[in-house]
C-alpha cells in the first residue's frame, strides 16, 4: 500500500519507505521505545495514503491530481506560499474560463476547503488501517497527517503535544524525504527549519538538523524494504486474516473514484463463485478471488482527470489508463509470497485474441484463472455506471459479453461461468440493515458510497433533501466516521455496493 501511495503522490517507488526509514531513525535519536516505534512505523508507511481517495474532487480544481500532489510536500500549505502554489496549478489544462472560475474558489475559501478535504480523506486511510488489525494509536497518526504544531491544521483544535508523536515524527520525515532528493540535503534541511514551531514540531526538525546528515543515509541500490527492520516481530497472517487484508485493498482501491465503489468485491465474487462452477483446485478458486480483490490497485496511478474523463479518452489518456495494470503487478512483487496474486491480477485487461495490455498475450498464455478473471472483471463493470456511460442492466451485459465472447476476445466456457455465476447471486434483501442500520439507511449508505450528494439521495428514493442528510448524519454516528469516504469503506466491506439494475 505505501507503493500504491508513491503513484498517488507522484513520488518515485519506494518513496514512503525511504521516509519511514528516516522517521524510524528520528524515533531511535527522540528515545521511542519499541512500542512507539512500532507505531511510527506504521503510521510513516501508512501517511497520506488517503490521498488518491476521491481523486476526481481534487482534479476538478487543479487537473491532474497526481501532478499536483508531486509538488504539495514542498510546500507549507498553512502558508501564503500555499495559496500561489493552489492559484498557479487552479483548473490547470482547461479552459481559461474554467481557471479564472477555481481561481475564484480558492480565493473566497482560502484554499482552507482544500487541505480540509485532503485531510478527510486520511479518514479512509484511517479506516483502513483498523482493518487491517492496527492499532488505534496507528489509526490516529495517520488521520493527523495533515494536523500542524501551531494548530492551524485539519483537525481542527489539535496543536503542540497533543498531537500524537508519530504524525509529528512522519510529517517531518515525508518532507525530508522529497525535499533531499530533490534539492539536496543543505537546502532540504533549511526549508524544514523555516518550518519549525509552525507546521513541524521543533523537538522532531532538531532531531533531524543535529544528526550531521545521518538520517538520509542508507543505499539505494537494494530494495529499501531490506534495511528497514521492524522493532517488534509480528505473527504470520492466517489465511483468512490474509483475506480479509487483500479486501481491506480493494475497498480502499474502490474508492479512486465514487464510480468504482463495489467492484473489487463484485469481481471477487463473480470470479470465486465462477470458479467452483468449473471446478478449478480449490487453490485456484482462493488465488482468482485475492487476485481479483487487488486487480485495480494501480489505478492509483493514473490521473483522476482519466477516470472521471465523461467523452472519449485520447491516445495519450488510453496509454496512461493501460498503465494500471503494470502497476499492480510490480506492486505485487514484495513480498515474494504475493506475487503470485500480483501476476494473476495483472491479466485482467489480457484478451484471448492478444488485443489486450498490459502484455498483449493471447489464448495459449492464459490460464483457465485469468480467463475467468478477465470475463469476470469485464461484467461486472459493465454493470456499474462510468462518467462515459450509463450502467447496463445485467441483461445488456451479459449480450455484450457473450458477443465480445464469440468475436474472440473472451473465453466461452469462462463467460458461461461467470454469467452463470451472476445469475445464482444471493438476494441482497435484508429484513434489517447490517451493523445496526435500518434498511432505509442501508439504501442510503450505498448510494452515498456511489458519490450521490444528499439531494441525489433524496431524488433517487423519493424522500427529501433534509430526510437524506438526516439519514446521512445517522449512518455517521452509527458507524463512528465523520465524513463520506470513511463511510464509503464501511458500505464496501458491508456488501452495500453492487451491481446496479438501471437502465
Amino acid at each position: 500500500m505505501s507503493l500504491a501511495a508513491d503513484l498517488g503522490l507522484g513520488q518515485p517507488p519506494e518513496h514512503m519507505l525511504r521516509a519511514t526509514r528516516i522517521a524510524m531513525h528520528l524515533g531511535r535519536r527522540l528515545g521511542l521505545d519499541a512500542t512507539a516505534l512500532s507505531t511510527l512505523h506504521d503510521v510513516s508507511i501508512l501517511t497520506y495514503l488517503g490521498c488518491g481517495v476521491y481523486g476526481n474532487e481534487v482534479a476538478e480544481l487543479f487537473g491532474d491530481d497526481i501532478e499536483f500532489r508531486s509538488h504539495a510536500s514542498e510546500v507549507d500549505l498553512g502558508g501564503v506560499a500555499a495559496m500561489r502554489f493552489m492559484l498557479r496549478h487552479a483548473g490547470k489544462g482547461t479552459s481559461a474560463m474554467n481557471r479564472a472560475h477555481q481561481s475564484a474558489r480558492l480565493v473566497v475559501s482560502g484554499g482552507r476547503g482544500v487541505v480540509e478535504q485532503m485531510a478527510n480523506h486520511c479518514s479512509a486511510a484511517g479506516v483502513f488501517a483498523e482493518r487491517l488489525g492496527l492499532s488505534n494509536e496507528v489509526r490516529s497518526g495517520i488521520e493527523q497527517s495533515y494536523a500542524r504544531w501551531d494548530g492551524r491544521g485539519v483537525p481542527g483544535g489539535l496543536a503542540g503535544e497533543n498531537l500524537e508523536l508519530s504524525a509529528r515524527i512522519a510529517q517531518v520525515a515525508e518532507t525530508a524525504e522529497v525535499l533531499q532528493r530533490n534539492v539536496g540535503t543543505v537546502a532540504a534541511l533549511e526549508v524544514i527549519q523555516t518550518r519549525s514551531g509552525t507546521h513541524f514540531d521543533p523537538a522532531v526538525v532538531a532531531a533531524l538538523s543535529t544528526d550531521d546528515g545521518a538520517s538520509f543515509g542508507g543505499t539505494d541500490h537494494e530494495p529499501i524494504e531490506q534495511g528497514l527492520d521492524e522493532p517488534v516481530d509480528r505473527p504470520e497472517l492466517s489465511s483468512d486474516e490474509l483475506d480479509r487484508a487483500l479486501e481491506a485493498i480493494g475497498d480502499f482501491c474502490d474508492l479512486r473514484c465514487p464510480c468504482f465503489a463495489g467492484h473489487a468485491r463484485g469481481t471477487a465474487e463473480l470470479a470465486a463463485s465462477a470458479a467452483e462452477l468449473v471446478h478449478l483446485p480449490p487453490t485456484e478458486t482462493v488465488l482468482v478471488r485475492r487476485a481479483a480483490l487487488v486487480h485495480d490497485i494501480g489505478r492509483f496511478g493514473v490521473p483522476a482527470t482519466i477516470w472521471d474523463k465523461p467523452g472519449q479518452l485520447t491516445v495519450a489518456d488510453r496509454e496512461r489508463m493501460r498503465l494500471h495494470v503494470y502497476y499492480v503487478e510490480r506492486i505485487f512483487q514484495h513480498p515474494p509470497a504475493l506475487r503470485s496474486i500480483g501476476l494473476l491480477a495483472a491479466t485482467h485487461h489480457e484478451r484471448m485474441d492478444g488485443s489486450g495490455y498490459h502484455r498483449g498475450v493471447s489464448a495459449s498464455m492464459l490460464s483457465a484463472p485469468a480467463r475467468i478473471l478477465a470475463a469476470a472483471d469485464a461484467f461486472h463493470a459493465m454493470t456499474q455506471p462510468r462518467p462515459h456511460r450509463a450502467a447496463l442492466t445485467a441483461d445488456h451485459a451479459a449480450a455484450t459479453l457473450r458477443r465480445d465472447a464469440r468475436d474472440g476476445h473472451f473465453d466461452p466456457a469462462a463467460t458461461d461461468a461467470v454469467l452463470a455465476a451472476a445469475g445464482l447471486t444471493p438476494s441482497r434483501e435484508r429484513s434489517g440493515g447490517p451493523a445496526g442500520l435500518t434498511v432505509r439507511e442501508a439504501e442510503v449508505l450505498a448510494l452515498l458510497a456511489q458519490g450521490l450528494p444528499n439531494k441525489g439521495i433524496a431524488r433517487r428514493l423519493g424522500i427529501s433533501p433534509k430526510t437524506a442528510g438526516n439519514h446521512v448524519e445517522h449512518i455517521y454516528t452509527k458507524l463512528a466516521v465523520t465524513n463520506r469516504a470513511g463511510a464509503a469503506m464501511h458500505a464496501m466491506q458491508l456488501g452495500l455496493v453492487g451491481p446496479t439494475s438501471d437502465p
